[in-house]
């Protein structure tokens, strides 16, 4: 499965990639997410996080790239799927940003998945989108 969303933002690339790269905040953003728990400091590269999201088991997420101020993705696995995260700002081509939030599951159970929770996570994913303009335009 693979899910894109792309949301242009009227707020400086800064502030967005400072409340982007600010997971345990993301709760504040949106009801998609109910906790984040930082486990090895901040998000950068090999950091790992613990996501609680409702009607999901927690997931530790761990960051396998990352440019500062501009992208971060993260890989959770579970038996037969890897789920794919991906987060970028740029500056908007009219001002302000663009954020693109991808999500790829892929794996021998990741059809499956999607027949299963394809509707909710592509829900979730455009719930961040929303609650990240909505916090960083309000900012």
């Amino acid at each position: 499965m693979h899910f894109e969303i792309t949301v242009d933002i009227d707020a400086a690339p800064e502030t967005v990639w400072n409340l982007l790269k600010d997971v345990e905040r993301w709760p504040d953003m949106t009801a998609s997410i109910n906790r984040v728990e930082l486990l090895d400091g901040p998000v950068r590269d090999g950091a790992r996080a613990r996501v609680h999201q409702p009607g999901m088991p927690a997931a530790i997420w761990t960051v396998t790239a990352f440019t500062e101020n501009e992208n971060f993705t993260w890989q959770s696995r579970s038996p037969g799927v890897t789920t794919t995260g991906g987060h970028e700002v740029r500056p908007g081509a009219a001002g302000g940003s663009t954020v693109r939030l991808t999500l790829d599951q892929t794996g021998p159970l990741a059809p499956v998945l999607a027949l299963l929770l394809g509707s909710r996570t592509r829900r979730y994913v455009t719930m961040e989108a929303t609650g990240l303009k909505t916090i960083a335009e309000s900012s």
